[in-house]
């Protein structure tokens, strides 16, 4: 069953929250891939703040340098400081620190892409990929989200949870179809999860993104406790069914048992 979200209270609604913290935060997310370049009336718009108060905050950030802008077009971009948050979480991550090794020599002896990744409310975010010369996408990097409930790395994650746990996350996940061979199905995503826990790694073909199957597991720490997935992608035509499934699953379930040795703690 769900988890009850009624029983947990809304950070939101506390007078702990800062408003304005929320807001320069939505400043910094309008950007993106197709958004790189963003006037003051285009952030009012994105964020639904008003020009007042956007400039406000773009003047602040900028001052911050985390925006820069333009002096001729007058819009707004990022800058590379924001790339210290990223530097800090992986710096400060412990599970990284004690993992690399490990994907160093996975990737070595798949000589396919390694990935490892963590979960984010409903999405797998990537902190780790070692790309191979083999790589079907290179646009994929470090910080890219995918959906957890059709992916390898997420439907591994999903399955090392306690059920109401990843219930919960199923619930609140948007079940599209990214692809043809998508599972949407909840009754069949729970009955994978459950095959998953079995056998203790998962095994996706084109589920997110045409052209790539992934074998994932989970890295779990002292308390059994899940802090990452681990996955091997490889692309389809060099995909060699079921003799490839085996080896790559054998690979990465023995990867993160080394690593979960290393006494992660909870």
């Amino acid at each position: 069953m769900p988890a009850d979200s009624s029983q947990t209270p809304d950070p939101a609604t506390s007078r702990f929250y800062v408003t304005a913290v929320e807001r320069a935060m939505a400043v910094l997310m309008a950007f993106d891939g197709m958004h790189r370049h963003l006037s003051l009336s285009q952030l009012a718009e994105s964020t639904g703040l008003d020009v007042s108060a956007m400039q406000r905050f773009t003047h602040t950030l900028q001052a911050l340098g985390y925006l820069r802008r333009d002096p001729q077009s007058k819009k707004f971009e990022l800058t590379a400081k924001l790339l210290d948050f990223s530097n800090i979480y992986l710096s400060a991550n412990e599970m990284l620190a004690k993992a690399m090794p490990y994907l160093q020599r996975l990737a070595q002896d798949t000589e396919e892409v390694v990935n490892l990744s963590v979960l984010d409310g409903t999405d797998m975010i990537l902190i780790s990929r070692i790309v191979s010369r083999n790589a079907l996408n290179l646009n994929i990097h470090v910080g890219s989200r995918m959906p957890a409930f059709c992916t390898a790395s997420g439907l591994a994650w999903l399955s090392a949870l306690p059920e109401e746990e990843a219930e919960a996350v199923l619930q609140a996940s948007d079940l599209v179809a990214h692809t043809q061979y998508t599972e949407t199905s909840l009754p069949k995503i729970r009955k994978r999860l459950a095959q998953t826990r079995k056998n203790g790694y998962v095994h996706t073909g084109e589920e997110y993104r045409l052209g790539g199957v992934a074998t994932a597991a989970a890295i779990c720490d002292t308390q059994g406790r899940v802090q990452g997935a681990i996955s091997v992608s490889v692309s389809k035509p060099r995909w060699n069914a079921p003799e490839d499934e085996k080896r790559y699953a054998d690979l990465v379930i023995a990867t993160c048992a080394a690593i979960s040795t290393q006494r992660l703690t909870p």
